[in-house]
């Protein structure tokens, strides 16, 4: 037991100042006698008197005083016997941590704000929503802020739909400067942010309060080769290519939608994937079977197919 029950820190404080309490009191408080707090009057069997504190505090102390001298010797015997062999091993080839789960934003933030800060080369970043709150926009803009000044390259890749955010349009202009580079492409997967070839970070849910953190060379390598691959396909945030109409009257973003309707998704999940919401992406839909002419919605994932559209290069 580690701590005395309200009522027996009472009763004992009474009898140091009385000098004893009677037996019927002390059953009203058992943490008494489990702490040999109190001993029997020799003159009066009906009495109790207090065992001093600094007796009692000495008997409880004494094993576990004991049981930490034993643990020490312990200590230095496993220390003795291991030492001849401490850097006979050959040396590791990979970190012991190499994948960390991170729960709730405030870890996921503190693990970003040291990685961030110990980077000396590039940062790489996908950000598949379009949409942030001002304050997200915020905290990663005072993130990215130092940085640059370090002149570390940033490198971000968004979806198209981002340069119709105003908000976002205008946290890039701030950084036009050839080290922070922003480009666009019509689908991405998930959240992405490495540090060098150090480490990196992956969501695990959608809500983004669970997070992975990897530092495993492979994984990050891979991670990034799989950035590189979309940076190559992506557009520069600047350039009005991605909504521009092509030879045959249609978007590259409608492009994207008629990909995905040969694949069945429904409009929801084309939108979400593409980064807009789903009355832009439906009034996508619209203009591509006004311009195959198409009059209905299992006719025009049949004229997709044998339009060849999808078989062009954009």
């Amino acid at each position: 037991m580690a701590e005395l029950c309200a009522e027996g820190s009472r009763l004992y404080a009474n009898a140091l100042r009385t000098g004893r309490i009677t037996r019927a009191e002390a059953e009203a408080a058992p943490c008494l006698l489990d702490f040999s707090l109190l001993h029997p009057d020799p003159d009066d069997p009906d009495w109790l008197r207090p065992v001093p504190p600094s007796v009692v505090l000495a008997q409880r102390l004494d094993p576990i005083e004991r049981e930490i001298t034993e643990r020490r010797r312990l200590t230095m015997e496993l220390a003795e016997t291991f030492e001849p062999f401490i850097g006979l091993g050959a040396p590791l080839t990979e970190p012991v941590h190499s994948v960390t789960v991170l729960e709730g934003l405030d870890r996921i933030n503190e693990a970003l704000d040291l990685a961030t800060s110990q980077c000396r080369h590039e940062v790489l970043t996908v950000q598949p929503k379009n949409r942030h709150p001002q304050q997200r926009l915020i905290e990663a803009l005072e993130r990215d802020r130092p940085l640059i000044e370090r002149g570390v390259r940033i490198r971000t890749l968004y979806q198209h739909t981002a340069r119709y955010n105003p908000e976002r349009i205008a946290w890039t202009e701030q950084f036009a400067d050839g080290k922070v580079e922003y480009r666009t492409i019509d689908e991405l997967v998930e959240r992405l942010i490495i540090c060098d070839d150090t480490v990196a970070f992956i969501p695990v849910r959608d809500d983004r309060q669970v997070a992975l953190e990897l530092r495993h060379p492979g994984l990050v390598r891979y991670l990034i080769k799989v950035f590189e691959f979309m940076w190559g396909r992506a557009v520069p945030l600047t350039a009005g290519t991605p909504y521009e109409t092509a030879a045959d009257g249609l978007t590259d973003i409608q492009h994207s939608i008629a990909k995905l309707l040969v694949e069945g998704h429904v409009d929801e999940a084309i939108a979400r994937r593409l980064g807009m919401n789903v009355r832009t992406c439906r009034a996508h839909i619209a203009k591509l079977a006004t311009a195959l002419g198409s009059g209905s919605r299992a006719q025009l994932g049949y004229l997709i197919a044998q339009s060849g559209i999808l078989e062009q290069d954009h």
